[in-house]
């Protein structure tokens, strides 16, 4: 919902009493002297208020600031001014009578209404983004805040609605439970989701400042990309924030701002039209045409003959590189390439019958059409009476030593094969008879003892 607007607080407690020097409206209100009286009333009856509003708070200093009588039906409404500990102040109002609900306004609200005549002027409330700071950061640490406002309340009076400003560029609307509680959801919106004209926009953070905290998540999402565009895309129930960007080089991504500020799942675009309706800075079917040229240049490069039909880039890679499994238009086997953002490094490329060895499966080929290079695998150790027909990935050791078991035509045992994963050099193949001591042994039925 919309959140109301802050001059509400105004005309709610327009009629409070209050010294009458506090009475001029100016554009810096005059500090407001309080009264000893007032403060010892206040914190006699502020354990009370406190429960009867339902507010979170460690009672730090209180006063009273008077009643209010609504013109219209009579009611009377005591006011105080609450100070808590390490957390945001209130004005709050309680009525004299049972039934009308209490007022609660933070002193962020108050502030942001720049009324004269009510003010949080307890020493404890003297900055009112301080106690809101500390709050904010109880639920979100990376969120170092460096200045805070007020929108309002919604409503229904079951959110409260701040922007905030974190060092290093971050910007949030904030939808907080009514009364605000770090106890409760709040959901942190990413300023880059609202643009100058809508109703709730952000007003602490410049486009500079934007642009630089977009380009720092940019370069969290473990893809080389140079950004030259960018777009909100879209917000999840859960509090995930959706974007695209657009690249230099032509590539680009949807990309997942999660709700606790970190970068989630970077997808390209030629992948990602199941998000927000697709990519709308680049162009998808042009990008995959290019990158399947791109992929087939590197394949080639790297000593794998690869006309690349079709790619699906994964999730994860190590650091450095790009994980992509390629399906070929010349060969009948596919592989995963792992391309280097460095040019200067060199790129790997793993067939399909190895490449569940460093962690990616196959989807787009058979894993059989690379049983030949097992076969030649053995062929390196002088086991050349097998022609491998069966495969199964047994895992990978501590010391990067992984282990295939494979199966044999001929119907012979077949074997465990080893491997250092370093550089996929095969290093050893035990016959299934004598393998009963790497991982349980041969399990495959082909090479099970036939009785």
């Amino acid at each position: 919902m919309r959140p109301i607007l802050i001059g509400l607080v105004a005309a709610f407690l327009a009629a409070i009493m209050v010294p009458a020097a506090a009475l001029a409206a100016t554009a810096t209100p005059p500090k407001i002297p309080i009264d000893p009286a007032a403060k010892a009333k206040g914190m006699h009856d502020a354990p009370g208020v406190i429960t009867a509003a339902g507010v979170e708070c460690d009672l730090a200093d209180a006063r009273l600031l008077g009643p209010s009588t609504d013109a219209k039906t009579k009611a009377i409404t005591n006011f105080y001014e609450i100070a808590c500990k390490n957390a945001e102040g209130y004005i709050i109002g309680i009525p004299a009578k049972p039934g009308p609900l209490p007022v609660i306004y933070t002193c962020l609200e108050v502030a942001a209404s720049g009324s004269a005549n009510i003010q949080c002027a307890l020493p404890e409330n003297a900055d009112p983004k301080a106690g809101f700071a500390s709050m904010i950061e109880k639920v979100r640490p990376d969120c170092q805040v460096s200045n805070a406002r007020a929108i309002g309340q919604t409503q229904d009076r079951t959110a409260t609605v701040f922007e905030v400003a974190c060092q290093g560029g971050a910007g949030y609307v904030v939808n907080t439970s009514f009364p605000i509680s770090t106890t409760k959801p709040m959901t942190f919106n990413s300023c880059l989701a609202y643009g100058p004209s809508a109703v709730t926009h952000c007003t602490l953070t410049d486009q500079a400042a934007d642009d630089a905290y977009f380009a720092s998540l940019v370069t969290k999402i473990g893809k080389p990309c140079a950004a030259t565009n960018h777009r909100w895309v879209g917000a999840t129930s859960t509090g995930s924030n959706y974007f695209e960007v657009a690249c230099q080089d032509g590539k680009g991504y949807m990309f997942e701002l999660k709700s606790d500020g970190t970068v989630g799942q970077a997808v390209d675009c030629t992948l990602a039209d199941n998000i927000g309706g697709g990519c709308t800075l680049t162009n998808a079917h042009a990008a995959q045409t290019a990158e399947a040229a791109l992929y087939s240049k590197l394949a080639h490069e790297a000593g794998f003959a690869c006309d690349v039909s079709k790619y699906f880039p994964f999730d994860t890679a190590p650091a450095g590189y790009e994980a992509v499994e390629l399906a070929c238009s010349n060969r009948p086997d596919g592989a995963v390439g792992l391309f280097p953002a460095n040019p200067s490094d060199k790129a790997k490329i793993y067939d399909c019958a190895h490449s569940e060895l460093v962690g990616f499966r196959c989807t787009f080929t058979q894993v059989s059409a690379a049983y030949p290079s097992l076969t030649a695998d053995l062929n390196k150790l002088g086991k050349s009476s097998c022609v491998v027909s069966g495969e199964r990935v047994i895992g990978v050791t501590p010391d990067k030593l992984g282990f295939v078991e494979v199966a044999c035509a001929d119907g012979n045992p077949g074997y465990v094969i080893s491997y250092s994963i370093v550089d996929m050099t095969v290093k050893d193949a035990t016959s299934c008879p004598l393998a009963k001591d790497i991982a349980g042994g041969c399990q495959m039925p082909e090479n099970l003892p036939k009785h």
